[in-house]
């Protein structure tokens, strides 16, 4: 018990990287001003930081959706906080997990709230489909920015954009990006940072076989900040935080059934549909029998109250997503409570809910979902928008930025179109890279000039992007 007490005390690290703040001591706070925890001071400080208000126009499925009804990624990723604050809530209260570590009853609910909040901050517009587009654009890039065989940019740091990354974006975004008035960014604790880390691996090292490497959760630029992170809490390169664990399976549980449910609000599927598909391809799994025969029941009591066919299937559907969260999250309790000895060593190769007896129903969920709304018409079509604007977007802001030279205090490009287009890059990005650290001098130009053009278009929201490119475009035909 002392040891687990020493590591989670180790884990919840409330420093910062900026020293020379007080901490803060939860149970001792009357001669205080402040009464939060230094963890709960960082879901604060990402509450009010403005990407977290960009993502109201953000895409979660459905781009550009006029529906006020149907998610964005705000509403999607308050939706992963709520979650994984009352599942962490849980586990310190009626399962004791980290019981004694300091501050751990509310800094561990405090804790995956604000990881919940961030973790998908530094998703560029468009939602998935706008990572592909940036990735494909370097793909067809490569030489004229990266010089043939690597010749003006090494292939280990152009690494970083062929695979680009919104986890390793929003670490970015927080670390870097998000200015006060020094180079710290937000400034958060090591236990946030570390905790928000789903990847804590470099894109050299992605790798199969492990559900902590198979994507990259840092750039090149921040890789020592990212090591001295997980130094500071105890891990290492390539080992989870344990929350995070929680936090991936209650973003998987978000997507798996919330999905759904705006997929029906706005008549691509029914919940009749949806529990049809789930008794023909149940093979006997409890989780998902127990959930088809507790909404069937209710949809039979709501047939009785007179509503119309489109109330009840809404209200049905209502119905059954408590159902199915409430089974998932039970779920998934109880699994990480068995295996907690593996998350809390951040060696655990497996999701949560892969451990959880919640897993068919994740899949056939997520089997649903790409059936159903992933392939509809109206989806692809709206990607397919997405996607060519990204491309659009990037082809005239690089332009620009190729014309730029902080180093020789060349900070304007000499043509006056893409004189005009700089100008657009928001001005907080320039000022990181018009002045760079010594840290960030010593990388390559050409490597700040590909960190500023992703800064740029991962920064902006869907309406935005298109209403930038049409300006853009509008200006070059009149030069």
């Amino acid at each position: 018990m002392q040891l687990e007490q020493q590591t989670w005390n180790v884990l919840l690290n409330s420093d910062r990287r900026k020293k020379g703040r007080e901490e803060i001591d939860a149970n001792n706070l009357d001669s205080k001003k402040e009464f939060r925890t230094e963890i709960e001071r960082d879901y604060d400080r990402i509450l009010f930081c403005t990407p977290v208000r960009r993502m109201a126009d953000k895409t979660q499925v459905f781009p550009l959706d006029k529906n006020d009804s149907v998610r964005n990624r705000l509403t999607h990723s308050h939706e992963v906080s709520n979650l994984a604050r009352s599942f962490g809530t849980t586990l310190v209260h009626s399962f004791s997990i980290a019981e004694g570590a300091h501050n751990s009853l509310r800094d561990i609910p405090a804790l995956l709230a604000a990881i919940g909040l961030v973790h998908d901050l530094g998703n560029p517009p468009f939602g998935h489909q706008g990572e592909s587009a940036i990735q494909s654009w370097f793909v067809s890039n490569k030489d004229l920015v990266a010089g043939k065989d690597f010749s003006v940019l090494s292939q280990r740091q152009y690494q970083d954009f062929l695979k680009f990354e919104g986890n390793a974006q929003t670490f970015r975004l927080v670390t870097r990006l998000q200015l006060l008035n020094d180079d710290y960014g937000l400034d958060l604790t090591y236990a946030t940072l570390a905790a928000m880390m789903k990847y804590p691996i470099a894109s050299n090292g992605v790798s199969k076989g492990s559900i902590c490497t198979k994507k990259h959760g840092y750039f090149f630029s921040e890789e020592k900040i990212a090591r001295q992170v997980l130094e500071s809490v105890g891990l290492g390169v390539g080992r989870r935080h344990p929350v995070t664990y929680i936090m991936e399976a209650c973003d998987d549980i978000a997507y798996a059934v919330l999905d759904i449910e705006d997929a029906v609000k706005k008549g691509l599927a029914s919940f009749s549909d949806l529990v049809a598909y789930l008794e023909h391809h149940n093979k006997g799994d409890e989780v998902i029998g127990r959930l088809v025969e507790n909404a069937k029941s209710k949809h039979a009591d709501y047939r009785l109250s007179g509503l119309s066919p489109a109330e009840l299937n809404d209200v049905s559907m209502q119905r059954f997503r408590v159902f199915a969260i409430g089974e998932m999250i039970t779920s998934a309790i109880d699994a990480f409570v068995k295996n907690q000895d593996s998350f809390v060593s951040g060696e655990q190769a497996k999701s949560l809910l892969e451990l959880s007896s919640a897993h068919a129903l994740r899949e056939e969920l997520g089997q649903f979902s790409t059936i159903h709304t992933f392939r509809h018409r109206s989806v692809l079509e709206v990607e397919l928008v997405g996607f060519n604007t990204i491309r659009g977007l990037m082809d005239i802001f690089w332009s620009a930025i190729v014309e730029t030279n902080p180093d020789e205090d060349i900070k304007n490009p000499i043509h006056p179109y893409n004189r005009y287009v700089y100008t657009r890059i928001s001005e907080n990005y320039r000022r990181v890279y018009d002045n760079p650290s010594d840290e960030m001098r010593s990388l390559p130009l050409r490597y700040r000039q590909c960190l500023l053009l992703t800064d740029m278009i991962s920064g902006m929201t869907d309406s935005y992007a298109i209403n930038l490119l049409e300006e853009l475009r509008s200006f070059k035909v009149a030069a």
